[in-house]
C-alpha cells in the first residue's frame, strides 16, 4: 500500500473546495460566534474582496454542491442549526492530522485562500487568525506542514529571503501547472546578490532584486493589515446594525 493510502486521510481538493474550506477555517478563528456557518454565509465569505485570490462569485447553489462533495470526502459536516437553517463546519483538524495545531491550520487556510505567497506575506496574513510573532516561528510551522506533505517551497532551498511557499492540496495536473507558472516568474523572486563592479555609477545602478522582493513583502504586509482592519470595521458595523 502507498504512503497516501496508509497515512493520509486527506485527498487533493479543487480550487472551489479549497476556497470553501479556507473560509470556514478563517471564520471559525476570526468570528467564532458565527460558526458553524450557513450556506449563505459561506457564499458571502467566499466572494468577499479582501484576503482572497482570485475573487469569486459563487451563489448558494454552488456552495451547497461544493459542501456535499466535501462531506463525501470527509472534510465537512452538516449539523442542525438552532432554527430551520442547516449549518456546516469543517473537520480539517482530523482530516489533515493537525489536532492541537491551530497555527498550522491558520497557515494552511491562508494558503488555501490566496495560493502561493512569500514567507513574509504569509506571516502577516495568517496572523489575522493566529499569532505568529516572527519569521522563525512561521518557518517552524512550515517545517511541520512539510513533514505532513501539506506545503512545499517553490523557491530553491538555499534561498533564504523572499522564499515562496504554497500548499500541496492541488490535484496533480494543477500542481504541475503551478510549478511551471512559478518557474516563469522566478526571476521576480530571485534573492541572489548582484556581483560588485569596479566602477559604480549611482544613477545607472539597478535596484537589486532582493530589495524589490523586500519592498514587495512590506507592501503586501501593509495591504494585509488594511484588509484585516476593513474586515473588522465591516463586522463591527454589522453587529451595530449599520
Amino acid at each position: 500500500m502507498t504512503l497516501e493510502t496508509t497515512e493520509r486521510a486527506w485527498v487533493p481538493l479543487t480550487a472551489r473546495e479549497r476556497r470553501v474550506l479556507g473560509v470556514m477555517v478563517e471564520k471559525q478563528k476570526t468570528t467564532p460566534e458565527a460558526y458553524p456557518m450557513s450556506i449563505a454565509a459561506i457564499a458571502t465569505g467566499c466572494n468577499q474582496k479582501s484576503n482572497r485570490d482570485p475573487i469569486t462569485n459563487y451563489d448558494t447553489d454552488d456552495v451547497e454542491e461544493i459542501l456535499q462533495g466535501l462531506r463525501k470526502k470527509g472534510a465537512a459536516v452538516m449539523i442542525e442549526g438552532s432554527g430551520r437553517v442547516a449549518k456546516w463546519k469543517h473537520s480539517l483538524y482530523d482530516w489533515f492530522g493537525l489536532r492541537n495545531k491551530p497555527v498550522e491550520m491558520a497557515v494552511l487556510a491562508e494558503l488555501m485562500l490566496r495560493g502561493r505567497q512569500t514567507e513574509g506575506d504569509l506571516r502577516s496574513r495568517a496572523s489575522r487568525m493566529e499569532a505568529i510573532p516572527d519569521l522563525e516561528s512561521l518557518q517552524a510551522v512550515l517545517k511541520a506542514l512539510q513533514d505532513l506533505e501539506l506545503v512545499v517551497y517553490l523557491t530553491p532551498p538555499e534561498q533564504k529571503r523572499g522564499a515562496v511557499v504554497t500548499h500541496r492540496l492541488y490535484p496533480p495536473a494543477e500542481f504541475e501547472h503551478i510549478r511551471q507558472e512559478f518557474s516563469r516568474l522566478a526571476p521576480a523572486y530571485d534573492d541572489e546578490p548582484k556581483p560588485a563592479r569596479a566602477e559604480r555609477s549611482f544613477a545607472a545602478e539597478p535596484v537589486p532584486s532582493s530589495e524589490i522582493a523586500t519592498l514587495r513583502t512590506e507592501i503586501e504586509g501593509l495591504r494585509a493589515r488594511i484588509d484585516a482592519l476593513t474586515d473588522e470595521l465591516r463586522d463591527l458595523k454589522s453587529s451595530l446594525g449599520a
